[in-house]
C-alpha cells in the first residue's frame, strides 16, 4: 500500500495511515497496545509498574535536570552500530507487545520501512536508529525515563495518557497551579518545537543526532524525536497547542507509526546478513564516532 500522491511527492494522504492491512503484521491490530489492567499478568504489571514510576516522577524539575545532565553529550562516545548493538541487551520494560532485545525491534522496523518505500534509505535508517536513545538505561537512567510514551510537562496531562485516571496522582506538578491548567506553562497554539516533552529515548536521540551534525532530513528527525507522543498523534490530545504546521509533522509520524509499532513480532531478521546495507546509511547520514 501507498501512502504518497504521487502528483505532490511531499503530501502524505493519511486516511490509510492508522489503517494497516492485514498482511503488514502476524497478529490482529487491535492486539497492539493493550494496557488492560491484569494482576496475574507478570508482563502487563510490569508495564503498568514502569508507567507509575513514570507519571509520578517525570515533572518540570526532573526534565530539566534530565537536559542538564544529557545534554551535555559527555556520556560517552561511539558509532551508531556500537550504540546498537548495546540493544541487544535491552528489553524495553514498557512495551506490551514484545518481550525481546530492542534491536530486533530496530531491524524488524528498518525492513518494513525499506520494503515499502526502497527509495527513501534515511527512512530505513530512521527505522534502524529510532529507539537508539535508550542507551541511557546503559549509563544509570531508570527505564521510567527512557522508555514509553511521552507528553509535555508543565500543562494538563492529556486524557488519552495510558493508565491516565490514576496514575499521576503523585505527581507534584498536579497540585501546582502555573502548571496543572490546560495550558499550564505555554501560549496556547505556541507549537509543538516549544513543548518541553517528557525526559525519554526521543528527545535524547533527536538532541544527539543534531550536536553530532547528522545529515538525515527534518522528516526523520520529527519522526524521531516525536514517535512515542502517542497522545498527540494517535490520541487527539494537545491541539491546543500545536500549530497548522505541526499537522505536517503529524503525517510524517503516523508514517513512521506504521513500521514501528506494527511490526513488532517474534519473528528475527537476520541481523548479521542486514548489517553492510544499513553500514552504509549510517556512513552517509551519521559517520564516524558521536558524542553521546
Amino acid at each position: 500500500m501507498r501512502i504518497i500522491v504521487e502528483e505532490h511527492p511531499n503530501i502524505l494522504d493519511v486516511s490509510e495511515l492508522l489503517r494497516p492491512e492485514k498482511s503488514f503484521t502476524d497478529k490482529d491490530v487491535s492486539k497492539f497496545r493493550d494496557y488492560t489492567v491484569d494482576d496475574n499478568d507478570p508482563l502487563k504489571e510490569r508495564v503498568r509498574r514502569t508507567y507509575k514510576l513514570m507519571h509520578t516522577h517525570q515533572t518540570v524539575d526532573f526534565v530539566k535536570g534530565r537536559h542538564a545532565e544529557w545534554l551535555k553529550f559527555d556520556h560517552f562516545k561511539a558509532n551508531i552500530r556500537d550504540a546498537l548493538e548495546k540493544l541487544n541487551d535491552l528489553v524495553d520494560e514498557s512495551d506490551p507487545d514484545l518481550d525481546l532485545p530492542n534491536i530486533v525491534h530496530a531491524f524488524q522496523t528498518a525492513e518494513r520501512a525499506r520494503e515499502e518505500y526502497p527509495e527513501w534509505d534515511w527512512l530505513h535508517l530512521t527505522g534502524l536508529i529510532h529507539d537508539l536513545g535508550k542507551v541511557m538505561a546503559f549509563y544509570g537512567e531508570p527505564q521510567w525515563a527512557v522508555v514509553g510514551d511521552t507528553f509535555p510537562v508543565g500543562c494538563e496531562w492529556g486524557p488519552s495518557i495510558v493508565y491516565r485516571e490514576d496514575s499521576f496522582v503523585d505527581n507534584v506538578d498536579g497540585a501546582n497551579p502555573k502548571f496543572n491548567t490546560k495550558c499550564g506553562m505555554y501560549q496556547p497554539k505556541c507549537g509543538l518545537q516549544n513543548l518541553t516533552m517528557s525526559w525519554g529515548h526521543d528527545e535524547y536521540l533527536y538532541r544527539v543526532l543534531k550536536h553530532n551534525k547528522s545529515t538525515l532530513p527534518d522528516q526523520a528527525l520529527y519522526m524521531i524525536r516525536y514517535h512515542s507522543f502517542y497522545p498527540w498523534h494517535s490520541g487527539g490530545d494537545y491541539g491546543h497547542l500545536t500549530t497548522e504546521k505541526d499537522e505536517e509533522i503529524k503525517n510524517w509520524v503516523l508514517l513512521f507509526n506504521r513500521y514501528d509499532l506494527y511490526t513488532k513480532s517474534t519473528k528475527k531478521p537476520d541481523m548479521e546478513a542486514l548489517w553492510p546495507y544499513y553500514q552504509g546509511l549510517i556512513d552517509k547520514y551519521c559517520p564516524g564516532e558521536l558524542e553521546w
